[in-house]
């Protein structure tokens, strides 16, 4: 296993986060935009968000529903997925990076390619020792996202591995974070290892319920939020 761990990955380690926009992913040049907690309130407050209709919402997560985060689907199911994504994406709202409902926390349901989530943790031999339990984003206002994979080794002993990292806005839809070394917990026992890693990803639609994320060659995340 290699000694770093993408989380929520397209591209290098640790991954997650239309107009005629770039098919690349922006320069992470541009100034960070932040929002504090109190805007992220009244923003809320001030400025309802009307999504896709609730049909569309509820066909994606039945598709996704019970597929151990994309594992279990066949390449037909892949592409149903895809499918309905792509419908939702026309009911995205503008400049969805700047919109407050991405902070909160939130269950990957699914990953197109179902290794991304938890990297080698997910992989086939990785998911005869570890049994996933949960796999969970927390985006922290103004500017904090943290990752973590959720297992048990051979059912018996439980285990973590996570991340945290800082969110830089890139433009309107696409996100950079740059996460520290990730840091892995067995029992009662935990260290960081590896280095640092950043990703790319596109929000392509976010409401109450959801939100749509494509990384940087093209892998699709959903992530549910907690409590529904």
């Amino acid at each position: 296993m290699a000694s770093t761990i993408p989380l929520f990955s397209s591209a290098k380690p640790q991954a997650f986060l239309s107009h005629a926009k770039p098919s690349h992913p922006p320069s992470s040049s541009l100034r960070p935009q932040r929002c504090k907690i109190s805007t992220v309130r009244a923003s809320i407050a001030a400025r309802p968000v009307v999504g896709a209709p609730d049909d569309l919402v509820a066909s994606l997560l039945s598709k996704v529903k019970g597929s151990d985060g994309g594992v279990l689907l066949t390449k037909d199911r892949h592409k149903e997925v895809a499918d309905v994504a792509l419908q939702l994406e026309k009911y995205c709202v503008d400049e969805p990076v700047k919109c407050p409902l991405i902070f909160g926390e939130w269950d990957v349901v699914y990953c197109s390619r179902p290794t991304s989530p938890g990297g080698g943790y997910r992989s086939a031999f990785g998911r005869l020792v570890f049994k996933t339990n949960e796999m969970v984003q927390t985006v922290e206002a103004p500017d904090i996202v943290r990752n973590k994979v959720s297992f048990s080794t051979f059912g018996l002993l439980d285990g973590e591995v996570s991340l945290k990292g800082k969110l830089n806005v890139l433009d309107d839809e696409w996100i950079q974070v740059i996460f520290e070394p990730p840091e892995l917990k067995i029992g009662s026992l935990g260290f960081q290892y590896g280095g640092e890693s950043e990703v790319k990803l596109k929000i392509t639609y976010i409401d109450e319920k959801i939100r749509l994320g494509k990384g940087s060659k093209g892998s699709l995340f959903v992530f549910l939020r907690r409590g529904y």
